[in-house]
C-alpha cells in the first residue's frame, strides 16, 4: 500500500459533499465511532475482503468472520461473536462504525429489503485507516470538519474552541442538537449529546483544546485516551508509579491484569506500519547502518526491548527497528536464540533507533511517525529509571548519553 498523507485525506474528502442538511443522514457518525473501534473493524473489513474478494457483505458477515472471532472477543473484552446474546451489542459495535464509513464515501451501501449492505469503494483509504489508531483518527478529524463545514455548522465549534467557556460550550452543544433534530431522524436531545462528544473531541484533541466530559465543558484538554474506547488498554499503568520506586516493586505492589490479546494485536499492527514506512522512505534498508548488511533486504521487525517481558511498550514504534534476517538471528538474539537478547547490540539498536527517530521528526516533507515522548517511555520502562523522563523534548544528545550510561553499567 502507499503511505497516505494528511493532503491525500483532503483530497479525498473534498470529493464529496457532506451537508448533512441535503443528505439528512443521522448516522454519519456515531457513539461507537472511536478511533481504535473504527481502526479494528477497517482492519476486519480488509481481511473479509482478502478470503472473499470483490463480494459485498453485511455488518454481521464481518463480525462473525473467523478473523473477528479471533480477537474482538478478547480485545475489546466483548461476548463471544458467535453468541446469540451479543446480537445487538455487535450489530452496534460494527453497524455503526461501517455507516460512518460509508458516508465518507470509503465503502459502498446498498439496501435490500431491510438489510444495508457493503463493498470497498476506496482501498486505499480503508487500508490507511486499518492499520493504526493513529491514522483513524487523522482521518476521523479531517472527515468530521469536512461535514461540519459543508453543513455551514462548523462556526459555532470555532467560538468555542476560541473562547473555551461554558457559556461557549453551552451554545455548541445546544446549536449542534438543534441542527441534527432539525435535519436528521434523530429526534432526541440525549441521543444527540452521545454523538456530540465523537463530534467535539476529536476536533479538540487535533487542536490541544478542551471539549466534553461527562456532559461539561472539560476541566483540561483531551488527550489522546479519552478519544478511545478501549480507554483501560491505553492507559499507562505507571502513570500514578512515585518516583523513588522501580517499576516492579510498584508492579507488585499494584498487580493490574494485562489484556495480551491486544497486546499481540497492536503489536502486529505496529510491524506491519513500520514495514510500510520504511519500505517506502528508506527503501527497504535496515533501520541499523552496519557494514556488510546493507546490501539485504530488511524485512524482521525486532522488539529492542522483548515483548514478553515488556508488552506496555510492545506496540510503540519507537521500541521497533526493522532489521535484516542476519541481524536479527545472528546479533540481536545470542546464537538465533530468540527467548535471549544480546544487550551489547541492544545499545547499537538503540542508538540507531534513536537517529531514524531524530531524521524522522526533523523532516519537514513525510509525516511524523515517531513522538520524542514516547521514545523517552521506552527507554524509562526498559531500563527502569525515571530520570530518562525529565529529558528536555527533542534532546537527543542526552538521549544517547542516557543509552551509553546504562550500558556503561551492565
Amino acid at each position: 500500500m502507499r503511505w497516505l498523507k494528511e493532503s491525500d485525506i483532503q483530497a479525498f474528502l473534498n470529493k464529496h459533499d457532506y451537508d448533512l442538511r441535503i443528505s439528512g443522514n443521522g448516522r454519519w457518525i456515531d457513539q461507537k465511532c472511536a478511533a481504535d473501534v473504527v481502526s479494528v473493524i477497517a482492519d476486519c473489513i480488509l481481511q473479509y475482503n482478502e478470503s472473499n474478494p470483490g463480494k459485498t457483505f453485511s455488518s454481521a458477515d464481518i463480525w462473525k468472520d473467523e478473523y473477528t472471532v479471533e480477537f474482538v472477543e478478547k480485545v475489546f473484552k466483548k461476548p463471544n461473536p458467535n453468541e446469540k446474546a451479543a446480537k445487538n451489542e455487535y450489530d452496534k459495535f460494527f453497524q455503526q462504525p461501517m455507516e460512518m464509513l460509508a458516508y465518507a464515501g470509503v465503502l459502498h451501501k446498498e439496501k435490500r429489503g431491510n438489510r444495508n449492505f457493503y463493498s470497498i469503494a476506496n482501498q486505499e483509504m480503508l487500508e490507511y485507516i486499518a492499520i493504526r489508531e493513529k491514522n483513524a483518527l487523522t482521518f476521523l478529524d479531517a472527515y468530521i470538519k469536512k461535514v461540519l463545514e459543508d453543513s455551514n455548522i462548523y462556526g459555532v465549534f470555532e467560538e468555542f474552541f476560541d473562547e473555551q467557556t461554558k457559556k461557549a460550550y453551552k451554545k455548541v452543544k445546544n446549536d449542534f442538537s438543534s441542527f441534527i433534530i432539525c435535519n436528521t431522524p434523530i429526534n432526541g436531545k440525549t441521543e444527540c449529546n452521545r454523538i456530540f462528544i465523537k463530534v467535539i473531541n476529536p476536533l479538540a484533541y487535533k487542536l490541544c483544546k478542551k471539549g466534553t466530559e461527562r456532559g461539561h465543558i472539560s476541566k483540561d484538554v483531551i488527550t489522546y485516551d479519552m478519544l478511545m474506547y478501549n480507554r483501560n488498554n491505553f492507559r499507562d499503568i505507571f502513570a500514578d508509579k512515585p518516583k523513588g520506586i522501580t517499576r516492579k516493586e510498584y508492579a507488585a505492589l499494584n498487580p493490574v491484569e494485562a489484556n495480551d490479546a491486544f497486546y499481540d494485536y497492536q503489536s502486529s499492527r505496529a510491524k506491519r506500519v513500520l514495514r510500510i514506512y520504511n519500505d517506502e522512505f528508506r527503501d527497504g534498508l535496515s533501520e541499523h547502518i552496519q557494514e556488510g548488511h546493507m546490501d539485504s533486504k530488511a524485512i524482521h521487525c525486532h522488539h529492542i526491548f522483548p515483548k514478553a517481558e515488556f508488552p506496555t511498550i510492545c506496540y510503540y514504534l519507537e521500541n521497533l527497528i526493522v532489521i535484516t534476517p542476519t541481524q536479527h538471528y545472528n546479533y540481536a538474539h545470542n546464537f538465533g536464540k530468540t527467548r535471549e537478547i544480546n544487550e551489547q547490540y541492544q545499545n547499537l539498536l538503540l542508538l540507531s533507533k534513536a537517529d531514524r527517530i531524530r531524521e524522522n521528526l526533523s523532516s519537514t516533507e513525510i509525516e511524523h511517525i515517531y513522538e520524542f515522548g514516547k521514545f523517552l517511555t521506552v527507554l524509562n520502562v526498559g531500563f527502569d529509571n525515571d530520570a530518562i523522563l525529565d529529558i528536555p523534548d527533542m534532546d537527543f544528545r542526552a538521549v544517547i548519553n542516557a543509552i551509553n550510561v546504562h550500558y556503561s553499567k551492565v
